[in-house]
């Protein structure tokens, strides 16, 4: 009989950011409809999340028994919650150095299970639009509790680890600024908007394609199955 079909997969580990990009028009649905029937995109996005709380579960979701050889990419996509502002949000604050050394334990115990630093990427926080967030946090009876400025150290930390440890990096902090005005990119001043989602879609395929591009097709076309026995066509 055939063997059991599990397919290789890509597994996108991160906060809402994440956790949503499986809505219609997300970055990781858009992801998953280029790899269909290649390869299984797995939304392992954990709203509100930061890397204090990730490095804590990361073994927990992935591990040798669970495929790590099958495992072609890991994204790692933290940082808008680690770089809220402490005195206004200790729930989800991390301090910078602590962010910057969470991320590489990741990456340390992603390499000690054989994913190798060639099948990571982080991914910076994207910046973040102060006046519509201020509208989403006083509505909420809060302050404002984040800062581009703040989130931008978090990104630039990122980058430093991600050279450090020679894993792909796609800095969307820096590169949705590059467009003078950014907030089209954000549906709330924290989260992506339609574009937003579009754009960092593109960005990751381009780093992705090489590597996934070339993966065969999960059984044969239905043209090419012989009906007379489809047993030796499937089997």
């Amino acid at each position: 009989r055939g063997r059991l079909l599990l397919g290789p997969r890509v597994v996108l580990f991160g906060d809402s950011i994440t956790e949503f990009s499986f809505q219609e028009n997300g970055w990781g649905a858009s992801l998953a409809e280029r790899l269909v029937r290649k390869c299984d995109v797995v939304n392992r996005g954990l709203s509100g999340y930061n890397t204090r709380w990730a490095k804590l579960i990361l073994p927990r979701l992935i591990s040798r028994s669970t495929g790590a050889e099958n495992t072609l990419a890991v994204t790692i996509f933290f940082g808008a919650n680690d770089s809220a502002l402490k005195d206004l949000n200790p729930k989800q604050h991390v301090p910078l150095e602590e962010y910057a050394a969470n991320l590489k334990s990741m990456i340390q115990y992603l390499k000690s299970i054989d994913i190798t630093e060639d099948r990571i990427i982080l991914i910076t926080p994207p910046p973040l639009q102060e006046s519509a967030w201020e509208k989403e946090c006083l509505a909420k009876g809060d302050k404002l509790n984040r800062c581009n400025a703040t989130t931008g150290e978090y990104a630039q930390a990122c980058v430093q680890v991600a050279r450090d440890c020679g894993t792909d990096v796609l800095d969307l902090w820096t590169l949705m600024q590059k467009h003078q005005d950014f907030s089209s990119y954000l549906s709330d001043g924290l989260h992506l908007s339609t574009k937003g989602n579009s754009f960092l879609a593109a960005q990751l395929w381009s780093r992705l394609e090489k590597k996934l591009s070339a993966l065969p097709s999960l059984l044969p076309y239905w043209r090419d199955v012989d009906h007379t026995n489809p047993e030796a066509s499937l089997l």
